[in-house]
């Protein structure tokens, strides 16, 4: 069956840097867009649906997220903003939660959180592990992901548990845990940063997922310059996401690479980091990427309009690059195909109508849910 979306006062496609057609139309068929084009040359669908002017944009590409984890830090949040700093070892709380919950709850709480980014316009989902840190809970955690997000991420290596000998858990990561892991994930990720793993720890971690057949992704430069930028763009990583931190020499390396300098704005305002230089890092070349960072201890959100409205207000990003970075680029840091996070004929049918004009309302009116339907592999959500 197929169905035609008409009057689309703005519909952007990134089909080039930027593109938007206005009085558009377009036909979606069997979860993919048959046709685009001037809403007067429409062809006849099976079924009309009349927008009324509204925008339509592709769905977000949510590139970096924790969706199957457990627990409520909220305290530990209201504690940071009363002037306690972020430490990566509060995400042992999580894992302890994590560790205690049952299949139902995870998938439970995954459900929950997929369907919280859909309504607000996210159609593509990354969701990493990290919080089970032990075989058993880290390969659960990877098989569950799986069933509610595109792609999985394998994040044995965000900390060493407490009490674990240091040598022994980057065995246990690069050994019997990647090896349980690696059959549901399609990346590596390692968190390289005071307090979680150094460079050559992290390099001999990425290097053994490489070995195993996975991409490569680093969290660098969250909380200092770890290194993880460098680190990254030698591996060829397809991104590296925080980069809060950064010195003249990564943000020419990232510009200089292909890897993905992914921003995660709600991130930087919860932990009250400074924001990550995206004005610099796109004056230069670099590629940017934009995600949530959904986790529940220090971005529990999975609101891309929001952080899209913060790269706007906040790091100086236009309107269209932040578009972009949440759509392009997400797909880019995840390595997907050149139809995913644009409108293009023959692609996904990955939609995200506003009940607005132009999808500039997203950043002219933050906060505000604009979000009028979604649509998923064509299926409304």
């Amino acid at each position: 069956m197929s169905l035609l979306l008409t009057n689309i006062g703005e519909l952007t496609t990134h089909t080039d840097e930027h593109g938007t057609l206005r009085d558009a139309a377009l036909v979606i068929e069997d979860g993919r867009i048959a046709w685009i084009g001037p809403a007067d040359r429409a062809p006849v669908a099976d079924a009309r649906e009349d927008l009324g002017g509204r925008a339509v944009l592709p769905g977000w590409v949510d590139s970096h997220t924790h969706l199957v984890s457990m627990g409520d830090r909220a305290e530990e949040f209201v504690d940071r903003m009363a002037g306690r700093p972020y430490q990566a070892g509060g995400i042992m709380r999580t894992v302890e939660a994590t560790r205690a919950a049952t299949d139902d709850d995870l998938r439970t709480r995954a459900l929950w959180l997929r369907t919280e980014a859909h309504r607000g316009g996210t159609t593509t989902l990354e969701a990493k592990t990290g919080y089970g840190l032990d075989v058993e809970t880290e390969q659960r955690l990877a098989r569950i992901s799986a069933e509610h997000a595109e792609t999985v991420t394998y994040l044995g290596a965000h900390v060493v548990p407490a009490g674990v000998d240091r040598r022994d858990y980057i065995d246990l990561v690069t050994g019997p845990m990647l090896a349980a892991v690696a059959p549901h994930a399609t990346h590596i990720d390692v968190f390289c940063e005071t307090g979680a793993f150094d460079v050559e720890e992290s390099r001999e971690i990425l290097l053994a997922g490489r070995d195993a057949g996975l991409g490569v992704k680093v969290h660098g430069n969250q909380l200092g310059e770890s290194g993880g930028v460098q680190l990254a763009v030698e591996l060829g990583a397809r991104s590296v996401d925080h980069c809060n931190h950064l010195s003249p020499k990564d943000i020419d390396a990232l510009a200089g690479s292909t890897t993905v300098a992914t921003i995660l704005p709600a991130c930087d305002l919860s932990t009250r980091e400074p924001l990550a230089p995206a004005r610099d890092l796109v004056d230069a070349g670099a590629t940017i990427a934009i995600a949530s960072n959904c986790n529940p201890g220090s971005s529990f959100t999975t609101s891309m309009a929001f952080c899209v409205a913060t790269a706007v207000l906040q790091q100086r990003l236009t309107f269209e690059e932040a578009l972009w970075a949440a759509t392009v680029g997400g797909a880019t840091a995840l390595g997907l195909d050149d139809s995913t996070g644009r409108i293009v004929e023959g692609g996904r049918a990955d939609l995200h109508a506003l009940d607005a004009p132009s999808a500039k309302h997203l950043a002219y009116r933050p906060g505000v849910p604009l979000t009028l339907k979604v649509w998923a592999n064509g299926v409304p959500v």
